[in-house]
């Protein structure tokens, strides 16, 4: 009996390595994509965000963040182009995981909206490092679920830009044109730079 035991523990634990394993391949054979485009998208749009608020002195060009829903939609349409042979529990996890941050943009905003309509005004500026949070928590997870450490350290510093952000604006501050560009900065290294691992270590599988 305990012997019985013992091997089905074994065997568990095989099935639990092998199911990781699964969800590293397909997380590493398209995510990494998903990855890149965000990150690219982020990095380019905090550039002409910055950009277009500087040389104007017009806030009202942070607007053009908005622009960040289109990666979503692109995505969207890609996942339901191409899916893994094999959907494991994990690739489950991770796409409601996302699923539940991609849900959070879109309330914050609507909740912002509706808040602010009650208290006559709505500082969209704290979509900046809320959406830091909400990224850095969304990929962190990613990396426990597949124990890939590249991507549960790199939104340390997007956190730490959060944290700043959220401070200057607590302590009666306001939203700098720079801030763009520590946002761009932090996705750098929060998805782009992981997105190219990622797909490095799918070329190696092809291989």
């Amino acid at each position: 009996m305990e012997e019985k035991k013992m091997f089905t523990e074994k065997e568990s634990l095989e099935l639990i390595s092998q199911m990781i394993q699964m969800t590293k391949e397909n997380l590493e054979r398209g995510s990494g994509n998903v990855f890149l485009i965000y990150g690219y998208a982020a990095v380019a749009l905090s550039v002409v965000v910055y950009a277009a608020v500087y040389i104007t002195g017009r806030p009202l060009w942070n607007a053009l963040w908005f622009l960040m829903f289109i990666p979503a939609i692109v995505m969207k349409v890609l996942q339901v182009r191409k899916k893994p042979s094999v959907v494991t529990h994990m690739d489950k996890m991770l796409a409601h995981t996302w699923c539940i941050v991609g849900s959070l943009f879109g309330l914050t905003v609507v909740a912002m909206l509706l808040i602010g309509m009650v208290i006559g005004s709505c500082n969209f500026g704290l979509m900046l490092p809320l959406c830091l949070l909400y990224a850095g928590i969304g990929t962190s997870i990613t990396g426990l679920i597949v124990r890939v450490p590249a991507l549960v350290y790199s939104p340390l510093v997007a956190f730490l830009v959060a944290v700043y952000m959220l401070m200057v604006l607590t302590n009666g501050g306001r939203v700098a044109p720079e801030w763009n560009l520590y946002f761009g900065f932090s996705f750098l290294l929060m998805m782009v730079i992981p997105g190219h691992l990622l797909n490095k270590k799918a070329a190696a599988y092809a291989c």
